[in-house]
Order: C-alpha cells, then sequence, then structure tokens
C-alpha cells in the first residue's frame, strides 16, 4: 500500500493533513482551557467521524477524559445542497442531564444541524452546551448560530475529503479538498 499516493489530479487540496492535525491540537488546547465539566463528546456522523476521533485524541493529550457518545443527523442524502430538514438517524445513548457537552460537526454551513443539535442537548437538560467545527464556511446562515470552537474559514465551495462525502465517496481522504 502507498500511504504517499499523490492525491486525485481532479482536486483542489484546501486544508492538507499536516495543517488540519496541527489545528486539531490547538482546538484540544483551546477545549481544555474552556473548564469543562463532567465532559461528553458528541460527534454528528457520518461527515464528523474522523475529525471527532482525532479531536478526541488530543483532548486525551491535554489530560482531559470525556465520556464520548453519537449523534447521527441528516440533512444532504447524495446531494451538494442540504435538504433544508434535520433527520435524526440514532440518537445519543448517553445522559446529558447536567452535564457540559461539546457537539463537534464537519462544516457550519446554513446551521441548521448544529442548532438543531445543540436544542436537542438542551432539551435533554445538558447544563452547558459548546460546539466545535473543523470548517466555518461565511455564509448566509438560515440559523443564527456560530461555533464556540472552529478550525478553519473554509470557502464558499463544496468540500469533500477527511470525513465529508459526496454521495458517500471521498471520505476517506486524509485532506479536505474540492473537485475541479
Amino acid at each position: 500500500m502507498n500511504r504517499d499516493a499523490p492525491p486525485d489530479p481532479r482536486m483542489e487540496i484546501l486544508f492538507d493533513a499536516a495543517e488540519i492535525a496541527s489545528r486539531i491540537e490547538q482546538l484540544a488546547a483551546e477545549i481544555a482551557d474552556a473548564s469543562f465539566s463532567d465532559l461528553l463528546v458528541i460527534p454528528i456522523l457520518k461527515g464528523s467521524f474522523m475529525f471527532g476521533a482525532d479531536l478526541l485524541r488530543a483532548l486525551h493529550a491535554t489530560g482531559l477524559r470525556p465520556e464520548v457518545d453519537f449523534i447521527f443527523l441528516s440533512s444532504y442524502g447524495k446531494g451538494t445542497q442540504s435538504s433544508g430538514r434535520v433527520e435524526v438517524l440514532r440518537e445519543p445513548e448517553a445522559g446529558m442531564k447536567g452535564r457540559d457537552v461539546l457537539i463537534v460537526d464537519d462544516i457550519l454551513e446554513s446551521g441548521r444541524t448544529l442548532a438543531f443539535a445543540k436544542d436537542l442537548m438542551i432539551a435533554r437538560g445538558a447544563h452547558r452546551v459548546a460546539t466545535c467545527v473543523l470548517l466555518d464556511k461565511p455564509v448566509d446562515r438560515a440559523v443564527n448560530i456560530g461555533a464556540d470552537f472552529r478550525g478553519f474559514d473554509c470557502p464558499d465551495v463544496f468540500v469533500v475529503g477527511y470525513g465529508m462525502d459526496l454521495a458517500h465517496r471521498y471520505r476517506e481522504l486524509p485532506y479536505v479538498g474540492r473537485i475541479m
């Protein structure tokens, strides 16, 4: 297996693996400094699975020992634009009443998914709910929400890689890019 295989020539790399790894270490330090108590980290599946895993390892390196659960939300289906409707495909099982919760997502665009997840955690009795996104697109949001912790500003283009997909492809890429 060639781990140094060149990227797809049709792909423009926006954030390479080294940039992502470095920024995740910085994010973990910022999160550790935020003084969370009884922290529950909830990555939103599927898109944030790689980011969530790397962030959790970086949080561990800072000395944090959060509990982890997942929520599976969908708003894209197989398209490149949000349907405008968020569907819950799997809810977290961990109790969150009175706890600090960190929601982890791949990208903040319309804000619908992140706001939906945040509202759900609040309704379940979370004490404090914070959000962390790898990418923040500077677009008009359908919902007024920002991320408490964010990795990178992302250009207003459709991106794939590092967990993000186009019709279930490109998730495995170690970088974030756009197809040319």
